[in-house]
């Protein structure tokens, strides 16, 4: 390890951009099978899939199907879908993790640290006491929870919805 820096070897190809060169928010909406299937929901309008680098356990992003950069291209029906579903993303989280506060919003554009073109929401839970030993001694953040089960608490909730659903 050298000073500063945790390796992880996997999430360079991701970073360079050394994927197929479509969309692999895209590919999650197709099912790619070449893609992490770490999808909790899907309708009509949006998917929402844990982050394959989540900050913290429950870290979600939810994305339009329609491939769009910019939240001024949601239709109408996509503007009131998005603030329901988040709304009901959040007491999900709150029953799966009981987070104490939330990070939520969107990156649009390189400049403002969006790695992926296709508009997507992140959902990020925060909790009191997250600094670890990894925190305070080489700045870094340590994931406590195996995204795997993550995905399965949130799904295993999702079956509570308030409107019509599909989950994966």
């Amino acid at each position: 390890m050298r000073e500063g820096y945790f390796f992880n070897f996997e999430k360079l190809e991701y970073v360079r951009g050394g994927k197929s060169g479509s969309c692999i928010l895209c590919d999650l909406i197709e099912k790619n099978p070449a893609k992490a299937e770490l999808t909790v929901f899907h309708d009509r309008y949006f998917v929402v899939s844990l982050n394959l680098y989540p900050y913290n356990p429950g870290h979600l992003l939810v994305f339009p199907r329609r491939h769009i950069e910019d939240i001024r291209q949601y239709t109408e029906n996509e503007h009131n879908r998005i603030n329901r579903l988040t709304s009901y993303l959040l007491n999900i989280l709150d029953h799966t993790h009981n987070p104490k506060a939330y990070n939520i919003g969107y990156n649009m554009g390189l400049e403002a640290g969006a790695s992926i073109k296709h508009l997507h929401l992140h959902i990020i839970p925060r909790y009191p006491h997250e600094i670890g030993i990894a925190d305070l001694m080489a700045g870094k953040r340590v994931l406590v929870e195996n995204p795997k089960d993550t995905v399965k608490k949130i799904r295993d909730r999702m079956t509570h919805f308030p409107f019509s659903i599909s989950t994966t």
